[in-house]
């Protein structure tokens, strides 16, 4: 039997982070649960306990139905029956799979039937589910959108649709339109309200829309009359079984064609007011995005895990020439190469949710009562951290994901252009994952203020001060090199002033920043756990090539090479 989590050593060495003891205690409120609720844990180590448990049937699960299942799903995929989805067999049966083993509504409160998990075993969860089928998670992981009903909806609504959630039912969020992809401020979708019945009633097109069948949806609309920006739309709760929502059709798509993609078509659909009007995309969406990101992060994550396995069994077996071509040297670097990517973008993928873990938990606890002045600078310490590497994250672990599957295919030479391998199903998989969400490019759009401002700079100088071994130390002084490069060349770029010229070197530098920190995250994952050695060293060799070429590339290049760039 698989499973997916005992596997992977590396994920229970993320899970035991030093940051979770204060995480878990924080979430549990020093464990007041247990007086509540008889499956509450009593401390740390309970609530560890329990973590890896949860984790070890989610891994059995991934292992054993999903991950089999991931080809027929394929193959067969969803299609619209009288207006609604049906799924495909192989995606009935694995949801049926983890509803049955509780596994949803997660890091959802106990009072709505929820586990009351941190966020780290929840994205743990989504990464060994990608890995499984990378589309299936766009049916179970969005549940996360039930964390925006929990931080901004009514107590009514949250205790009407929460528990709804942690039963198994499944969720989307309804965002995009036709004319509105990434330009959300055009978003067109009417909400009107009826002072007859006092109830709120969208009607338009959306399209684009992950799971758009699903039981519950967050609905962007527009509810002020003759607005045609951000401020005049509005969040909305609407529930399937209210009717007035039908499947156009689902989209054809390349890849993680088990999720259905759907263009729904509202008519006079009632729907509920989720928050303040006027807020949808001003406050609701960005929260739910930065959400939405982290999740494809993991995502990526995971269909790099898949890519890394695929390709190196297929080295193992594969022989040329009378050897096994993993003893070529040329496909022993590409797969150390893989595996240092995979392991650096895994560990800023946990380092982001960490930093997400403790501000959203503060931000909760506020709720509750007024937070001390030490609590509420460790806050914005950590939303500030969250905003400069949720975007970081998910940039450039879809990047690495896509590098990873294009590389997987390469091993395997012919064999991975046919459908007889998975490597086939999972590049497909993997091409959407720098795109839907917010582009790499929109991504960067998000991080370069923490290039100019300083952020990734002061984690760095954060890093190097953190206690590593004599032998890491050399890996250490280098990176320290790096940093001081990426210094002066941030200098160089914003001392211009000329927000043209800092756009078009906006992606070198947050890359820069990246490969720098997920450098430092390697070596001092190294310091814990010896197995991170040789990424560690791999990694080093190839962020120094990356930097120190965006460097040179802008240090060669000036105001007046622009130019050639600008286009009429």
């Amino acid at each position: 039997m698989a499973n997916f989590y005992t596997d992977n050593s590396d994920l229970k060495h993320h899970l035991t982070h030093p940051l979770m003891q204060r995480i878990v205690a924080l979430k549990e409120r020093d464990y007041a649960d247990a007086k509540k609720y008889d499956y509450a844990p009593l401390d740390f180590e309970d609530a560890m306990d329990s973590y890896e448990k949860v984790l070890e049937i989610a891994g059995e699960i991934c292992g054993d139905i999903v991950a089999p299942n991931a080809e027929g799903v394929d193959h067969e995929g969803p299609r619209v029956v009288d207006g609604h989805v049906e799924y495909a067999s192989g995606t009935v049966r694995n949801l049926d799979a983890l509803v049955k083993a509780g596994l949803m509504g997660i890091s959802l409160p106990r009072r709505y039937n929820g586990l009351n998990f941190s966020l780290v075993p929840y994205i743990m969860a989504a990464d060994m589910v990608s890995r499984a089928d990378a589309g299936f998670v766009n049916i179970w992981g969005l549940q996360d959108c039930a964390e925006t009903i929990y931080e901004f909806a009514s107590e009514d609504q949250k205790q009407r649709f929460l528990p709804r959630v942690c039963a198994g039912e499944t969720m989307a969020m309804d965002l995009t339109e036709p004319d509105a992809g990434s330009d959300l401020q055009s978003v067109m979708l009417k909400a009107t309200y009826s002072e007859a019945d006092g109830c709120w009633y969208l009607n338009g097109v959306k399209r684009f829309i992950t799971n758009g069948d699903g039981h519950i949806a967050l609905v962007l609309a527009r509810s002020e009359e003759g607005t045609r920006d951000g401020r005049g739309l509005s969040m909305f709760i609407y529930d399937r079984n209210s009717g007035g929502v039908t499947v156009r059709r689902i989209e054809n798509k390349m890849g993680i064609k088990g999720s259905p993609t759907c263009e729904l078509v509202f008519r006079n659909a009632k729907a509920e007011l989720c928050g303040d009007r006027k807020m949808g995309l001003i406050k609701y969406v960005m929260a739910l995005m930065n959400g939405a990101r982290l999740g494809i992060a993991a995502q990526s994550v995971g269909i790099s895990e898949a890519a890394y396995r695929e390709a190196l069994a297929y080295a193992r077996e594969r022989r040329q020439f009378g050897k096994a071509i993993i003893e070529f040297p040329a496909v022993s670097e590409m797969l150390s190469l893989m595996k240092a990517k995979l392991d650096a973008s895994r560990s800023l993928l946990y380092e982001t949710t960490r930093f997400v873990d403790m501000y959203k938990i503060y931000e909760d606890i506020s709720k509750e009562r007024k937070l001390e002045k030490e609590e509420r600078d460790e806050m914005k310490k950590y939303q500030r951290q969250a905003d400069a590497y949720t975007p970081m994250s998910k940039g450039m672990g879809s990047e690495f994901c896509n590098q990873n599957a294009y590389d997987c295919i390469q091993i395997h030479g012919g064999s991975g252009f046919m459908k007889d391998y998975a490597c086939e199903r999972i590049y497909r998989d993997a091409r959407i994952t720098s795109i839907y969400e917010g582009t790499t490019q929109l991504q960067v759009v998000a991080a370069i203020r923490h290039v100019t401002t300083g952020t990734y700079l002061g984690m760095m100088r954060f890093y190097e001060e953190q206690p590593v071994s004599g032998d890491l130390q050399t890996l250490r002084t280098r990176l320290k090199d790096l940093a001081d490069l990426y210094e002066a060349t941030v200098e160089k770029v914003t001392a211009t002033k000329d927000n043209d010229y800092i756009d078009f070197h906006a992606r070198r530098m947050v890359e820069m920043a990246g490969h720098i920190i997920m450098a430092h995250l390697l070596v001092l994952d190294t310091e814990r756990t010896e197995s991170f050695r040789t990424s560690a060293e791999v990694y080093m060799r190839y962020a120094d090539a990356e930097v120190r070429k965006n460097a040179a590339f802008i240090a060669s290049f000036d105001l007046n090479d622009m130019t050639y760039y600008r286009k009429d």
